[in-house]
């Protein structure tokens, strides 16, 4: 049997980083995909979402910039230039690719069979390997909702069928209030859909900070999307209207299309993970903080349940490829910051207020109008919005966490990312200098607001 350095199962963005590091440096390496490589981010999630949000918000700024009119959105020409971007689904040519570099390629679900070597079977063909690596990622949430099962494809989206949707429904009810239930249902609203949010918590977005949820609620009531928070739909069906979902308020919201977005699980099942030793009691699996499970298997991405975003599986990917190196890496999951690309932008880094004073902080925390304090955003535009919240730990007197609400804030929320991850001290923040115009501005006056 033939012996590699490491196997990598599952290919998006975190197993295609260790793998590309590892060939690399020369290691011989196989890697296993049961569908396309790139992942759910490349081809259902992050790449076809923002590609098709881009759109709508550049529409909306050239609306709101002096001297401009609205210009007219081609749906056909952005829906076509998303099918480019996500490579028409067709993964042949990263297949190539890998195979040039010197990897082994399988397209087939892996699992393990043994350790002491590490054994994994894909295909019928059993690879043996120093190392293995899983980055399956995560799947969809489907809620026990009644009739949902009856319903196909055509009416029922998860990520996938909303992301490569080839026409706008009229009507969508969006089940989830997260942050992909706000970037599809604003994405849709604009393209002239009537969207109804139905979000089971008493908020969007509602483990960031509540001030900052309340901002997203308003901007979602003046484009026109109906949010029902605090319900959930229990039923869906069919009528002479087309499809009905029925909420737990005793309401009834007639759509189209039933678009959900009430969570992602990692995707263990067919792993073999039992047939190794290792239990995950069938949820994330249990990492330690050089995201190993065992000596010699590794996890990174959705799959251990740490921060799920695309840039946290390729940090976890350095992590676990300087590990396998030769450098002692240790996982550090402060500051990673969270943005939801809508309009405008949202972004987070740390903790809120409530999570703070639950950790025993000693909060002290300031919230700023840009507008009231900024040129950049008149500048930007003629009817400018943005906010700055900052969340700081008075003893220590460095910040723990930041929310922000505007313009680029996806860009300028790295600087609070940098401060909570490094410790920066207020004080050293409060003498920086900041290019002017810009929005990055607005730390100085948030800091300065801070009661330290």
């Amino acid at each position: 049997m033939e012996h590699l350095d490491a196997v990598v199962v599952g290919m998006g963005p975190g197993g295609e980083a260790v793998a590309s590091r590892l060939l690399a440096e020369g290691r011989h390496v196989a890697v296993a995909e049961a569908d396309l490589i790139g992942g759910e981010c490349g081809y259902y999630a992050c790449i076809p979402t923002k590609v098709l949000l881009r759109g709508p918000e550049a529409q909306r700024e050239a609306d709101g910039v002096a001297g401009l009119s609205r210009p007219e959105l081609d749906w056909e020409a952005l829906r076509s230039y998303r099918d480019g971007m996500i490579r028409h689904l067709d993964d042949s040519a990263q297949v190539d690719g890998y195979r040039d570099l010197g990897a082994r390629v399988f397209k087939g679900r892996a699992r393990l069979v043994g350790r002491d070597p590490w054994r994994v079977v894909v295909n019928g063909t059993e690879l043996q390997a120093d190392h293995v690596v899983l980055a399956t990622g995560s799947e969809p949430v489907v809620p026990p909702i009644a009739g949902l099962a009856e319903l196909g494809p055509d009416v029922v989206w998860t990520n996938r069928e909303a992301t490569t949707l080839t026409a706008i429904p009229e009507r969508a009810v969006v089940v989830g209030g997260s942050a992909v239930g706000v970037e599809l249902g604003q994405f849709l609203a604009e393209l002239g859909s009537r969207v109804t949010v139905v979000q089971r918590g008493p908020r969007l977005l509602d483990r960031e900070d509540e001030r900052l949820c309340a901002l997203v609620s308003e901007q979602f009531e003046r484009d026109g999307i109906d949010v029902r928070t605090g319900t959930q739909v229990s039923a869906v069906g069919r009528d002479a209207h087309g499809v009905v979902a029925h909420l737990d308020d005793g309401t009834r919201v007639e759509t189209d299309v039933v678009v959900l977005a009430s969570g992602r699980r990692p995707r263990v099942e067919g792993l073999g993970l039992d047939e190794v030793g290792v239990d995950t009691g069938g949820g994330a699996v249990a990492v330690d903080d050089r995201c190993r499970l065992a000596p010699g298997l590794w996890a990174v991405g959705d799959l251990t349940g740490q921060a799920m975003f695309t840039h946290v599986a390729s940090y976890q990917a350095r992590v676990v490829t300087d590990n396998l190196l030769g450098t002692d890496h240790r996982a550090d999951y402060t500051g990673v910051p969270r943005v939801v690309f809508s309009h405008p932008e949202v972004a987070a880094v740390g903790l809120t207020q409530e999570q703070a004073r639950g950790a025993g902080v000693d909060v002290v925390a300031s919230e700023v109008d840009l507008t009231e304090e900024l040129a950049r955003p008149w500048t930007f535009e003629t009817e400018p919005q943005g906010r700055l919240g900052l969340v700081a730990d008075r003893a220590s007197g460095v910040l723990v966490g930041a929310w922000a609400f505007g313009p680029l804030s996806s860009e300028w929320i790295h600087t609070a990312a940098l401060a909570v991850r490094a410790r920066i001290p207020v004080s050293t923040l409060r003498r920086s200098i900041f290019q002017f115009p810009t929005f990055s501005q607005g730390y100085l006056a948030a800091l300065d607001r801070l009661e330290m």
